[in-house]
């Protein structure tokens, strides 16, 4: 009998450590190659930990909510003969594949599998393939493009053991049924994971239990309040121009891109522009030093079905056109309202945008997203009456208009680089170029 050392494996970049919320496995529980063994969590996002062998699973090292670091072993599984213990934080690269249970049944086909598609190493595909399932695929010769279309029941639509011999053995009889899957769709299992029962202390009021996330989002509040001195400037911005251009493009630029256009992109594209133009927004604090982002990533602050909200990053904004930007910002609001946020999804942001006006607010003073030192609240967008300056004279008329509220932390921003960065964005929305095409 060999033992292997679970490890818990690397998540995505500047992902360091990760919360135990549930183990699916006892002590003595007999677990598969593939298998989850335990559920966890990092600062805003799920996921399961699949086990890389068959065994016994014979010692837990942690328990529900401790918090367990990238590469740290985290559970002790018994095997039969000798395993090499491969659950490195590189567990998810080519070079730790080769190394798995199944790889003496994967040689002897190697050479038929590389024959039949060249991208059968699977690199390129934004779904997560353990090791065993990459193996059996190889083996069977199953393409790329075959595999992807294989439905997974596991956790975010991941493909397991049992989905990919289930495939193999009902092959040629139907088509594989799409990758993808609705929230409602979703393995029960996943859907019994509520939140605790609320209870009456005297029969009247009720005693609801915080969930995990609202824990952290509460502990997150309260230490910014308590590091930042937030300071807010307001200013009211014009963008008919805005509002008339999306309404002649939308259409068409859903049928060309197959993506929704809708304010979003136009709003952060404004605001990376004045970012650029003052990049003192763009920077951190730790303790008496300050530290200047070179990456404009902007946090996009986004509404979960439960009430909790999620800030998704958009990387390198400012090197997006507006098409780029919309088809990034329509991807991360999709995975995030359906709970398919990778841990990555939500890290390295340096300036947050949120969307007050979703939900029919004017303006709104946002906390800073610590450890950043600024975030912009957009109010609704309101037709209103307006004073129209022209050279003719001043007159009324119908205009679109919105408040920007920009929160920053006084302690490294002053309230002309707030009031000037604030503006700035304004002035980019009011000269948005109606005459370009998207």
């Amino acid at each position: 009998m060999a033992k292997f050392e679970l490890k818990l494996p690397k998540m995505g970049e500047s992902v360091a450590e990760a919360t135990i919320t549930n183990w699916l496995k006892e002590v003595g529980d007999t677990i598969e190659e593939d298998e989850a063994v335990l559920e966890i969590a990092t600062d805003k996002v799920d996921s399961e930990v699949p086990s890389e062998v068959d065994g016994v699973l014979v010692e837990k090292l942690f328990g529900p909510d401790d918090v367990v670091q990238v590469g740290q072993t985290i559970a002790i599984i018994e095997t039969e003969g000798e395993v090499e213990n491969t659950s490195e934080t590189t567990s998810t690269s080519e070079e730790t594949t080769e190394t798995s249970a199944n790889v003496a049944a994967v040689e002897e086909t190697v050479n038929q599998a590389k024959a039949t598609a060249s991208n059968e190493d699977y690199k390129d595909s934004d779904r997560f393939y353990s090791p065993l399932v990459k193996n059996i695929a190889k083996e069977e010769n199953i393409s790329f493009e075959e595999l992807e279309s294989v439905k997974g029941t596991g956790k975010d639509g991941r493909v397991t053991k049992d989905d990919i011999l289930a495939y193999v053995k009902n092959r040629g009889e139907q088509q594989a049924k799409p990758a993808t899957q609705s929230p409602a769709s979703a393995p029960q299992k996943a859907a019994t994971k509520t939140a605790a029962t609320p209870f009456s202390v005297n029969g009247e009021d009720e005693i609801i239990e915080m969930s995990r996330m609202g824990k952290m989002i509460s502990h997150h509040m309260v230490n910014s309040v308590q590091t930042s001195a937030h300071v807010q400037s307001f200013i009211e911005v014009d963008v008919t121009k805005i509002w008339n251009w999306r309404n002649k493009v939308k259409n068409e630029f859903a049928k060309r891109e197959g993506e929704k256009l809708t304010f979003t992109p136009i709003f952060m594209e404004a605001v990376a522009k004045a970012i650029k133009d003052f990049p003192l927004i763009n920077i951190s604090v730790d303790g008496d030093k300050i530290i200047k982002r070179k990456n404009i990533n902007l946090g996009m602050a986004a509404a979960l079905p439960d009430g909790n909200l999620i800030v998704p990053v958009i990387k390198n904004a400012d090197q997006l056109n507006l098409v780029g930007l919309a088809k990034k910002v329509n991807d991360l609001a999709t995975r995030a309202r359906a709970g398919k946020l990778k841990p990555d999804d939500t890290q390295g942001g340096t300036y947050t945008v949120t969307n007050v006006g979703t939900f029919g607010s004017i303006m709104g003073t946002p906390i800073i997203n610590q450890p950043q030192v600024g975030i912009l609240a957009l109010g609704a967008i309101r037709k209103v009456p307006a004073v129209i300056e022209t050279p003719d004279g001043d007159f009324i008329g119908i205009r679109y208009k919105m408040f920007l509220s920009h929160s920053y932390d006084h302690r490294v921003i002053n309230g002309a680089l707030g009031g000037q960065f604030v503006q700035r964005v304004a002035q980019y929305l009011e000269s948005f170029d109606v005459n370009q095409t998207v």
